[in-house]
This record gives C-alpha cells, structure tokens and sequence, in this order.
C-alpha cells in the first residue's frame, strides 16, 4: 500500500505535534529542577483523563491491533473477551489493589515487594521484569511494530525499527512519565477516531452504502460463525479460547497480573494526584477497553466478507487500510504507529524506574536527584538500543512472535499473582512462601507443557495458580513465624469507593452482560 502525499503531510504533522507537545508538557518552571519524582511519577499529579488515556495508550500496540484483527479475521468476537474482561479486571484493580499501593507511597511494584517481604523478593523481581520487558516485551514491540510498518508501506524492517527508536526516544526520553501520559491522549484520540472510521468504512461497504446499521446486519446474515462468544469444543480454536474457562479460568490471572502487577501498567495510576483521580481513571480506562474490540477485532471480522481470500489473518487489518480515503489513510496510519510509540515510551520508562529505583539506588544512596533523572534517561535510551538490536535475532525466527510471547510469560504469571494477592490480603505469608510460590510457576508450567500438552494454555494457567497458591500457603504454615518488620499493614487502608465509581462499577457489569448475553 502506497501513501499519498496528503497522507504522508498528515504523518508528518503528528510526529513533529506529538514531539513538540512531549517538549511543551515536560518543561519545568523557572528554578526547579527535574527530581526522580517528577521523572518517574509526573510528580505525581496526574489527572483522571490522563491516568485512563494513558492506560490504553500503554496497553494497545501494533500487535493487538493487527494480531486482534486478524484473530477476528480467523476467530471471531469470541477474541473480544481479551479486553472486555480486562474492563471487569480494571475495576478490582481500582477498588481492592490501588488503595494499598498509594497508601504506601511506592515508585514500583518490587518496592512494595520489599515492603512485604524482604530485600530478597524485590531483586530477584526486579532483575526478573527487567530482563522481561527489555528482551521480550520491548524487542516484540519494536520488531512487529516495524512489521506492521512493511505490511502497510513496504518500508524496509530496519529502517522501520530505527524509525520508531528514534521517535519513541524523541518525545519520551526528556520528560519521563509525564512527557509519556499527556501525549498519550493525543495517541488514543488518534487510536479511537482512526478505528471507528475504518471500522465504519467497512461496514459501509458491506451494506452497499446504505450505512453501518445496514452493514453490521449483512456481516452477521454473511458470517453468523463469527459472532459465538464462546466456542464449543469442536471449534478450531478452542484451545486459544477454551469455552467457559475465558469467562471462569486462568484469563482472569493473566488479567490481574497485566493490569494489577505490571510496573509498565500500574505506574500511570502511582502517579495520580490521589485515590480519587486514580480511581476515576481506572473507570475511564474500563469504558475504552469496552470500546476498542469495534476498533480492533469488528474490521476483522469484516474482512471475512470484504477479503476473504487472505494469505494470513493478519492482513485483514493492512488490506482494510487501502479502502480508505486519501488523508484518512494517513491518519488511520499515524493512529497505527501512535499505538506502537506510546507502548514504546511507557515500557522504556517502567525500565528505567526499576532499574533507578530497585536496583541502582539501593547501592548508590545519597546521590541527588538530578544524578538519579540522569541514570533514568540514560538506561531509557540504552534498553531502546539493546532492543533494537536484539530484536531480529530474538524474534525474527518465529511466525506468530506475539503467541510465543505470551506462551512465554505464561510460565512466570501464576505465580507473581500469588506472591501479590498472598502478601495484599493475607498477613502471614513469608518471603519463603512467596518464592516457593514464584520459582514453582515456572517448574509447573513447564512440566504441564511438556507432560499435557493438549491443555490449553488459559487452562494451564489457571490449574498453576491454583498450584502456587497451595504452595504459598504452605510453607508459610510450615514455617515459625516470627517478626516481620517489614510486613504491609492493611487495617488503616479504607476500600470505600464514592457512588460515581459504583455506579460506573453497575454499567460495565451490566454492559458486559448484555453483550455476552446477546452474542453466547
């Protein structure tokens, strides 16, 4: 797919905005100098439509939205409960997890760690999401983001990775967090507006120009297949979504773990004003996730009917981009490479703050504020380049990376949702229990892949959890207990929420079961 030069004009404008926005929104007023807060918390001022914008920038990358809709392409809505259980999942998250997290004032999820268990769990954590996010999260990012950049345009892989390590370091790298979530609204206005108006192309020309309403009634007469929102055992792809277990299963640990435990996540809400702002943004965050299977799976699907002779699913999304009109194209486009450069910034600030924070700091105490800004950028722009270059030889070999990817981190999630709800909500759960509990994850998986390797994967993680969580609970009643110093005090920590959070709470749960209600 070739761009026009409207296109191309369109593009350009958003990077150089974007760039200059991140530069507008990063200074600092006469006399005050950058500190670690600042940096790597906003100050932590940020604002309920930045925490939730924020969120979804983070979240949505290029492989969600070409691997979703080629999986609606393949799958169908059934895909879909990826992120409309995740909005179920925000709301715990805002109500149970984020009043214990602010209470106790932490920059990162292995700090809390410490603060519950020991020196011990917070290093083996820390260096464990570091290696996690550099040589898988962040090299996936930048090589299918490059990808999906040669799908569409044709440019070269290398170029396309150079291009958005440059970009990402460009608008990030400066301002940290702050500079990361105030641009984000700009992305997922870009991300929202340019899916509904592709999602409502298509359906327009399913319906022969008669309108969407129209062209959503011939894409379910034309593909009624699509639309089953849990699959029967028959199905081709029941061991991706295996019936009832997405709605009762191990989905729901890979949800908590993502949206409840991971620094690239959470760190957005550690930087709210307070509960409150925090709070709100989780529902605003839970609202979009409502919203975004009709801007990444709902083209798929239409492709069945528009392209149905596809070499691979994921072209469904590329291909859909040729039926746009000049100038939106690029818009379309620049939502795309939006996604990618928002994943980009948000997990190369989470790197760096558990790098300065959990690891540096620890053995360089007294340096200044400035010094520690300093190493955060520094180790910012070094996980890019290490990225970039271990990229292709990390993941250039396989044909479905994002699989293997989340094949990958399936093995450690069991156990780190353990380690958190153990040490959250029950008092006397050891630092032994909690590493029991965490090395156990890894030998279970891996002895169910090899032993049964016909259970889905959602499955496996549910049977490890339940495993991990015995295995906490046990060595630690196998244990003397003694003083725990450093143990997190719940008592003191209110888990009210105000009636706008309760009431947002009911529309969700009622939205979702209409939903599911109608497409079962």
């Amino acid at each position: 797919m070739e761009l026009a030069n409207l296109d191309i004009g369109v593009f350009v404008v958003y990077v150089v905005g974007l760039i200059g926005l991140a530069y507008w929104v990063s200074r600092e007023k006469p006399g005050h100098e950058k500190n670690a807060e600042d940096y790597f918390l906003a100050g932590k001022s940020l604002p309920w439509w930045a925490i939730g914008a924020s969120l979804i920038a983070a979240n949505i990358s290029a492989e969600q939205i070409i691997g979703m809709s080629g999986s609606g392409y393949a799958i169908g809505l059934a895909i879909a409960s990826y992120e409309w259980m995740a909005a179920i999942t925000l709301i715990i998250v805002g109500k149970y997890f984020l009043p214990i997290f602010l209470k106790n004032g932490i920059y990162t999820m292995p700090q809390f760690l410490e603060q519950r268990y020991d020196h011990r769990v917070r290093t083996i954590m820390a260096i464990f999401w570091l290696g996690v996010y550099v040589f898988v999260n962040l090299t996936a990012i930048l090589w299918l983001g490059a990808l999906a950049i040669h799908t569409v345009t044709g440019v070269d892989l290398m170029y396309g990775l150079l291009f958005l390590g440059a970009f990402a370091a460009a608008y990030s790298l400066y301002g940290g967090l702050k500079a990361v979530a105030f641009t984000d609204i700009i992305q997922v206005v870009l991300l929202v507006f340019g899916g509904l108006f592709l999602s409502y192309v298509t359906l327009d020309a399913i319906g022969a120009g008669e309108g969407i309403i129209a062209g959503f009634a011939e894409l379910t007469a034309q593909a009624p297949e699509k639309f089953d929102m849990i699959l029967s055992k028959d199905n081709p792809h029941y061991a991706s979504l295996p019936g009832l277990s997405v709605l009762i299963g191990g989905m729901w640990i890979m949800n908590l773990s993502y949206w409840g435990f991971n620094q690239y996540i959470i760190q957005r809400a550690l930087a709210a004003k307070n509960l409150g702002e925090a709070q709100k943004g989780i529902c605003f965050a839970a609202f979009l996730k409502l919203l975004m299977p009709v801007i990444v799976v709902l083209p798929g699907i239409a492709a069945v009917v528009l392209a149905p002779d596809l070499a691979s699913p994921d072209q469904a999304y590329p291909e859909l981009m040729k039926m746009m009109p000049v100038g939106m194209k690029g818009l379309v486009f620049a939502a795309l490479v939006a996604a990618i450069v928002s994943s980009l910034g948000s997990m190369t600030n989470s790197i760096s703050t558990i790098f300065t924070m959990d690891i540096y700091s620890y053995y360089q105490k007294d340096r200044s504020q400035a010094h520690y800004v300093f190493i955060g950028r520094l180790v910012s722009f070094s996980s890019l380049v290490i990225a970039m270059i271990c990229a292709k030889p990390l993941l250039g070999q396989f044909d479905q990376a994002f699989q293997y990817i989340q094949e990958f981190t399936g093995f450690f999630t069991p156990g780190i949702v353990v380690i958190f709800l153990l040490g959250m909500f029950w008092n006397r759960t050891t630092a032994h229990g909690a590493l029991t509990a965490a090395i156990g994850s890894a030998v279970l998986s891996f002895a169910l892949k090899m032993l049964w390797p016909s259970l889905p994967f959602i499955d496996r993680v549910g049977i490890v959890f339940l495993s991990c969580l015995a295995l906490g609970i046990i060595v630690t009643l196998m244990e003397k207990r003694g003083v725990q110093k450093n143990s997190v005090d719940l008592e003191g920590i209110d888990f009210t929420t105000g009636r706008s959070y309760n009431i947002s709470t009911i529309a969700v749960v009622l939205i979702l079961t209409a939903l599911y209600a109608t497409w079962w």
